[in-house]
């Protein structure tokens, strides 16, 4: 299971009502920050969420609506925050700026507490836990090096208790060896194989983070069987052209991929002031009815029906 918190959903400039683009998806002891608009370290402090274990930031791309915020975020890390390291994931080009922001200007000259490491992303494989992955994958905006995010949860087989209990396995190491799929000899001199206890195997969570994007067929298998997608509704249908032209979606178009997809739940930020959020959200519940438009501060639990 994973718990999405959105800090910023406003589009290219902040709203009365909706921040810059910022996310925090959190997994057991694990937390990332997705982008970093200007004003997400306000946005974490309203939220409540702290600055505790906030070291792992992921950038979809370099332009400022999504790393402006980062500069201050570290300011605050360096004055008030013990970390062992911060890790910043992004395309070399956001990577780029994101150097000249923090090592020309923010620290300029100054011997960080900590490691700062700027890893930059390509696709595939970026980050393996225990129990859970990060993939990243390439989005098409303006400029190279956009990137999507897939947070998944490593796959497991259920242990059927009640098979167990036929056997009579006892409680303790043997039963945790058949979880994790070793064979067990017993007290009584039997070995046990996993298949005699596990049950059929069972795919984790999926959730899916696109920043911009101009197009979403090259996104459909990245997306696909997702729990949930995180994705930019940023122009309505009769503006497509517009939308386009700046290489965004509308709320239509990030529907259909939804449906083509075939993910659970829908939901769509980086949302234009130009428009009522209620029609941002019918226009594409038309076509995906699980559709959700994100606000500041909502917070949903995501998890594998």
């Amino acid at each position: 299971m994973f718990e999405i918190i959105f800090l910023g959903t406003s589009a290219s400039a902040p709203s009365a009502h909706r921040g810059l683009p910022a996310q925090v998806i959190k997994h057991d002891e694990h937390r990332f920050l997705l982008d970093c608009g200007e004003g997400t370290q306000r946005q974490i402090l309203r939220s409540g969420l702290g600055f505790r274990k906030l070291n792992r930031l992921l950038i979809t791309h370099g332009h400022l609506d999504h790393i402006l915020g980062i500069g201050g975020l570290v300011s605050t890390y360096l004055r008030w925050e013990a970390m062992d390291r911060l890790e910043i994931y992004g395309g070399q080009t956001a990577l780029d700026r994101i150097y000249d922001l923090l090592f020309k200007v923010v620290i300029r000259g100054v011997k960080t507490p900590f490691p700062i490491d700027l890893i930059p992303v390509a696709e595939g494989l970026i980050i393996s836990e225990n129990d859970m992955t990060v993939h990243a994958f390439p989005v098409n905006h303006r400029g190279p090096d956009c990137f999507g995010y897939i947070f998944e949860e490593k796959g497991k087989r259920s242990f059927l208790a009640e098979k167990a209990e036929v056997l009579k396995i006892p409680q303790g190491p043997w039963r945790r060896d058949l979880v994790n799929g070793i064979a067990t000899k017993l007290p009584d001199g039997r070995t046990i194989q996993p298949d005699e206890v596990l049950g059929d195997f069972q795919a984790g969570t999926k959730l899916v983070i696109v920043g911009d994007t101009g197009e979403t067929e090259s996104l459909v298998p990245y997306c696909k069987d997702a729990d949930a997608l995180v994705i930019e509704g940023t122009y309505l249908q009769d503006e497509s052209d517009m939308a386009h032209q700046f290489a965004h979606l509308t709320a239509y178009e990030a529907a259909v991929l939804a449906e083509k997809a075939n993910t659970g739940q829908l939901f769509l930020t980086h949302i234009s002031r130009r428009y009522r959020e209620k029609d941002v959200e019918n226009e594409a519940r038309k076509i995906f009815p699980n559709t959700f438009v994100a606000r500041d501060f909502d917070s949903y639990m995501i998890k594998r029906e």
